[in-house]
């Protein structure tokens, strides 16, 4: 924080206590005596013959205000609240939600372990762990993949066995682990709308889908000059570098003819972040046993 600001914080949180003390104390009235003037006992305004009278705060209500001006001086010395004057004790909200991070983490650390010392393959049929697992997928990944983890447009559907990089115990862990980048080049300005209509004509007939075939027999010629270094000859795609399978009619992105002919045109690209650095490994263990659950209902 700069000068600047600390000076204005500091200033403009003294100035508005002091001015509340003032305002308190400078129209604080005290009881009016029985022998005191009738007029002094009375604001001067009179309405329908009924004066409205000027009486004191109850003791207990000054003293209530007086004891909140005491609270707050006393929590500005223990506590931050005058620009970077940290308080007394040092409390920061971050230093309290790391001593309850890690009073949480020594609580479930004996249970954690455990689960990470079970294989995957194993741990996915523990139904008690599985309970433990659906919550964390909850928290961290269903935002993208769905909380049935379903998936959704441009983010894979975990309950198939339909996968870009594997969907082997220790792939799918090494895929949360580390993460993925994929990226699919733009081919429009390389090839020409002419071959990119084509060639989509030639993937919706890997599939099987309606298409045209005399565009799909020129669309397999510029597939096998462009495309089998990723996606393989026939189109069946290569774990070893997250290229999806084009012939299983299961799509990431729009599957129809136009929704085919923009990923060719125009690329894609994804990123799945790794989660190494935000979630220890035994939650990871966790999640990849959850995950591959996923895929062995169906």
């Amino acid at each position: 924080m700069s000068i600047f600001w600390n000076i204005w914080i500091i200033g403009l949180t003294l100035a508005c206590i002091a001015l509340v003390t003032w305002v308190l104390f400078a129209n604080r009235k005290v009881a009016i005596k029985d022998d005191e003037e009738p007029e002094n006992r009375t604001t001067g305004h009179v309405y329908d013959g009924i004066e409205e009278y000027d009486n004191p705060l109850p003791k207990w209500w000054f003293q209530l205000f007086v004891g909140t001006l005491v609270f707050t001086a006393v929590y500005l010395v223990i506590y931050p609240g005058l620009g970077s004057f940290p308080g007394v004790t040092g409390w920061t909200s971050l230093n309290q939600l790391e001593r309850e991070q890690d009073k949480a983490r020594d609580v479930h650390s004996e249970i954690y372990s455990a689960f990470l010392q079970t294989p995957i393959e194993e741990l996915a049929q523990d139904n008690a762990a599985m309970k433990m697992a659906v919550r964390l997928f909850a928290n961290n990944c269903a935002v993208c993949h769905g909380a049935d983890g379903g998936g959704n447009y441009g983010f894979p559907n975990l309950t198939d066995k339909d996968w870009l990089y594997g969907g082997s115990a220790d792939k799918i862990k090494e895929t949360i682990t580390h993460g993925r980048a994929g990226s699919m080049p733009a081919w429009g300005p390389i090839i020409g709308e002419p071959n990119v209509l084509a060639v989509s004509e030639y993937v919706l007939s890997l599939s099987n889908q309606e298409h045209d075939k005399d565009l799909a027999a020129k669309g397999s010629a510029v597939f096998q000059q462009n495309c089998i270094a990723c996606h393989g000859v026939d189109g069946t795609g290569n774990q070893a570098l997250g290229a999806p399978n084009l012939a299983d009619n299961i799509w990431l992105y729009d599957g129809s003819r136009e929704g085919i002919a923009y990923s060719v045109r125009n690329g894609r690209a994804n990123v799945m972040p790794a989660q190494k650095d935000m979630l220890q490994e035994e939650k990871i263990h966790l999640l990849a046993a959850y995950v591959y659950s996923l895929s062995l209902e169906n």
